[in-house]
Order: structure tokens, then C-alpha cells, then sequence
């Protein structure tokens, strides 16, 4: 007896070695509601309309093997979530602090759709942006421009909040933690805003933030700083300390950044920007990397790999080159240039620019600008990325520094056909089709042909007529992207 468990078991080993390799791509879309851009479609659907595009959304990424989603919730010091610090948003309902009727939340729903079709949920927050030209309602009691007017500054055609004020820092990071601290999402996400981009005046000359209230009351209180460095420490400590209050509520939830993809100009030798986000933004997003104070980067790639001043490659090379904590580098693609009322980009373009990111990266991976770009199909980049790049699927790569400890492998439950499980219900799942070479033959790594990993979701029923044709194996994949031991079902006889 022993001896016979000891030859199955030696058999088994032999099968899990000979398993694929699990391929690791971050595939991601923003979806952005600022504007309408991506979803609702318009601010005067009903909840059940609302509903459909979102679900409409989520699948349509999983029939693109997209396996990450960055949704857009804070997009002005609003909500398109159920919240008691900010009102529901325009976007939503048509009016600031008009919650939808009848009421839902959006991000619950979007995280246990997501989670169900093997998609992560990251989570879009503008920290300081507080009114967007595209509103056109008036902003409601409950609003920062209401609360707290004094932190609030008209920038050109903007309301934006002051990163100088104690108060801003400390709301927009209650907002944050309080997602993270509710929902069961799998990442936080800000873009390039920090101080906003300048804009000059009728003199072509550049108009200055105007900070000056919280800029005196920091000298007055023995800062010796320059206005250029205490802003940049403005944004510094907002990023370090809301890194820190993540990972303290939850180690495994991912923090992301995507900054202007250009470091400063000249940086790297030749590169040329019309801005400088360092001076005019005041955002360090060197510092950011080095320090670790990130979990991913998607360094807003916009331009073409041809562009003589901000050619692609390099540019994607330096952020790679600059990650000395070795974090994720996942490059974001401006993919809605396909549309020729948003530039002059050819599929090809983005193909390629897919490929570079392929190439002598530690993890690979790129997030779409904007998920319409993909649900339009424009040039037929939909087709074509499903077709080649993106024609089977691949897992979020894993990120052992938020946890490396290997999940349990899933059970095996039988009741009629047969199931994968594991404790939790939306826990990532991989399995692995095998077919046998010689149906009559024995089951052997030489007599098996692998297909690749598909995901899974526990509890989903294979009947045995699949099983027949040869053995299937499953992995668990933990909340840091940690891979379980497969398990596999032998083949039915």
C-alpha cells in the first residue's frame, strides 16, 4: 500500500512538472467617468441602464483577456460610490449629491462582477481636482467647495485643492482609506494631477497657483523651504504617508501611480517636454520610484516609438532603469490616439508598443487610455490584440514584497460532473487542459499534451466527458499574485 501511494505520487509530481508556465501580463484599462468619457454613457440613465454599461464593461474585458480594470470613483471631490465624506457625482445622476434611484453603488458591483470573470478592481482617485469645466451643475452642501471653501483655488477653468492645506491632505487620504478600508478592491490608483497643469495669460506669460494663504502661513511657521520645494513635499508626504496608511489597513492592496511619462526634460539625454512636471507640477516621480513608495508605475507613454523628441523606448528604458525597489513598470499607451479626432496613431502603433513592453522587462504589462479605445474597436485594435497579442490569457504578475506565502492549493469536489473550490469564493483560480496523445495510453507526461491556463472560478462545474479526454490541473492564486501548488484531476475513466 505504501509503496503504490508512493508510485501516484511520484506520477503526480511528474505531471505538475511537466504543466506550462503561467504566463504573467498586467493587461488594463482606465475606465474614466470624468466627462463621461468611458461610463455612464450619459447623467441621465436609470440604475438599471447604469448597471448594464458597467457589466457591458467588465465583460467586454474579459472577452479581450484584459485582466485588470482601473475605474475612475473620485473624479472631482465626488463619489460614484455609496460615501459619507463626498457626494454622489454629477457623472452619476445628473446632480452632485443626487444618489441614483433606486439607489446601488457602482463599485460594489463592479468589484464582485470583475472578480467573478478573474479581473482585478483598481481604483482611480483624483487627490486634489475638485471641479472639472465639464460640470455643469452647481457643487452641493457637502462639497469640499462648500466645507472647506478657503482650501479651494480657481485655477483657469478649474477648482482645485490646495495640496498646501492640512485639511486636503488629510480628506483626500480619509476618502482613499476609506474605500480600502469597505471594499474588497485589488488596487489604489492617482494619474499625472498633482499641482495642475499651467496655463498662461493673455501676456503668454505662465499664471502661478495661487497657494499664497497656505504658502505664508508655512514661512510664518519657520519653514525655510523654497515655494518650489515645499510644494514638491507637499506631494511627497501625501504619496509616502497614503502608501503607508494602505498598507497598514491592507498590505495586499496595490498602490499605483501614473505620472506624466516624462521625468523632466532632457531626461534622458534628448528628450524634449513641453512641461516640466518636477517645476510645474511639483511632482517628484523619480523620488516616488526610488523609494518604493508605489507598488506598480504606468508611466503615461504618449507618444509614438518613431517620435523624434519623446521616443517611446527610451523613455519606457529610463522608468525601468530608475526602479531600484523593483516594482512593477507598466507602461500606459495613449490608445485612444486611434481615433483620428484624438491623433494620428495606426494599429500597428500600439502593437508594437505592446511588444516593446514585452522586451528585457522584469514584469510585463500595459494599461489602455481609455477603455473606449477598446470598445470601439477604432482601427480594429480590439480584433487585432485578441486575435495575436492578446490571443490567450495571462495572470497578474506577482508581487512578492506585499507577501510571498503560497496560497493553499484548491480541493477536488465531485457531484455529478467535478469542481475546483477553494475557501474563498472570489479568489483567483487558474486550470490547465490536458489532452492524451494516445487515448488508450497511460498517463504520462510524454503522452500529454497541455493546452494553456484559463481562469477559473470556483465551484464552476466540468463535466466528465471533459475530463475523459486527459487530466486537468488548477492553481490558487493569492491577493499578492503568489502561485498555489496545482492539484490535478486524473482522467476520467
Amino acid at each position: 500500500m505504501t509503496l503504490l501511494f508512493a508510485t501516484i505520487m511520484i506520477a503526480n509530481q511528474n505531471l505538475i512538472e511537466s504543466l506550462p508556465e503561467i504566463p504573467r501580463e498586467f493587461r488594463g484599462a482606465w475606465v474614466a467617468t470624468v466627462a463621461n468619457i468611458d461610463w455612464p454613457s450619459k447623467r441621465d440613465l436609470s440604475s438599471d441602464q447604469q448597471r448594464a454599461e458597467l457589466l457591458k464593461i467588465i465583460e467586454n474585458a474579459k472577452a479581450l483577456r484584459l485582466n485588470a480594470l482601473v475605474f475612475q470613483i473620485r473624479p472631482s471631490g465626488d463619489a460614484l460610490y455609496k460615501s459619507k465624506l463626498e457626494p454622489w457625482s454629477e457623472y452619476l445622476t445628473g446632480r452632485q449629491g443626487r444618489a441614483p434611484s433606486p439607489e446601488w453603488d457602482p463599485l460594489e458591483f463592479a468589484v464582485k462582477e470583475a472578480h467573478a470573470r478573474g479581473i482585478e478592481l483598481h481604483c482611480w482617485f483624483n487627490p486634489y481636482r475638485a471641479n472639472h469645466p465639464s460640470q455643469l451643475g452647481a457643487w452641493c452642501d457637502s462639497h469640499i467647495c462648500s466645507t472647506n471653501p478657503e482650501a479651494v483655488k480657481t485655477y483657469d477653468k478649474y477648482k482645485w485643492m490646495d495640496p498646501g492645506e492640512k485639511i486636503v491632505q488629510q480628506h483626500s487620504q480619509e476618502v482613499i482609506l476609506d474605500v480600502v478600508k469597505r471594499y474588497d478592491i485589488d488596487g489604489v490608483h492617482l494619474d499625472d494631477y498633482f499641482y495642475p497643469y499651467p496655463v498662461t495669460d493673455g501676456n503668454k506669460q505662465k499664471v502661478d497657483f495661487p497657494d499664497g494663504p497656505s504658502w505664508t502661513k508655512y514661512v510664518k511657521g519657520g519653514g525655510n523651504l523654497s515655494r518650489g520645494d515645499w510644494r514638491r513635499k507637499n506631494c511627497d508626504d501625501f504619496i509616502e504617508n497614503l502608501y503607508k496608511g494602505i498598507k497598514r489597513e491592507k498590505k495586499w492592496v496595490k498602490f499605483g501611480i501614473s505620472p506624466f511619462g516624462i521625468a523632466r526634460p532632457g531626461v534622458p539625454a534628448g528628450i524634449k517636454a513641453g512641461i516640466d512636471q518636477y517645476d510645474e507640477l511639483y511632482a517628484d516621480a523619480q523620488k516616488w520610484l526610488e523609494k518604493g513608495w508605489c507598488d506598480y508605475y504606468a508611466p503615461q507613454l504618449y507618444w509614438a516609438i518613431s517620435s523624434p523628441g519623446q521616443p517611446f523606448k527610451p523613455l519606457l528604458n529610463y522608468w525601468v532603469k530608475t526602479n531600484k525597489m523593483n516594482r512593477h513598470v507598466w507602461a500606459g499607451l495613449y490608445t485612444s490616439r486611434l481615433d483620428p479626432k484624438e491623433g494620428n496613431y495606426k494599429m500597428a502603433e500600439i502593437n508594437d508598443q505592446v511588444v516593446a513592453s514585452r522586451k528585457g522587462q522584469p514584469t510585463e504589462g500595459n494599461i489602455h487610455f481609455s477603455y473606449k479605445a477598446l470598445a470601439n474597436n477604432n482601427q480594429n485594435i480590439a480584433t487585432s490584440l485578441k486575435n495575436g497579442l492578446y490571443a490567450t490569457e495571462a495572470f497578474v504578475p506577482e508581487s512578492p514584497w506585499l507577501g510571498d506565502k503560497k496560497p493553499r492549493s484548491p480541493r477536488i469536489v465531485r457531484s455529478g460532473g467535478f469542481a475546483f473550490e477553494v475557501s474563498k469564493d472570489d479568489q483567483f483560480m487558474a486550470i490547465c487542459y490536458g489532452t492524451l496523445k494516445n487515448p488508450n495510453g497511460e498517463e504520462t507526461p510524454e503522452n500529454i499534451n497541455w493546452g494553456t491556463w484559463k481562469s477559473y472560478r470556483s465551484g464552476d462545474q466540468i463535466s466528465f466527458a471533459q475530463s475523459a479526454k486527459g487530466p486537468i490541473a488548477a492553481v490558487t492564486f493569492s491577493n499578492t499574485g503568489m502561485v498555489s501548488d496545482a492539484v490535478i484531476q486524473p482522467t476520467s475513466k
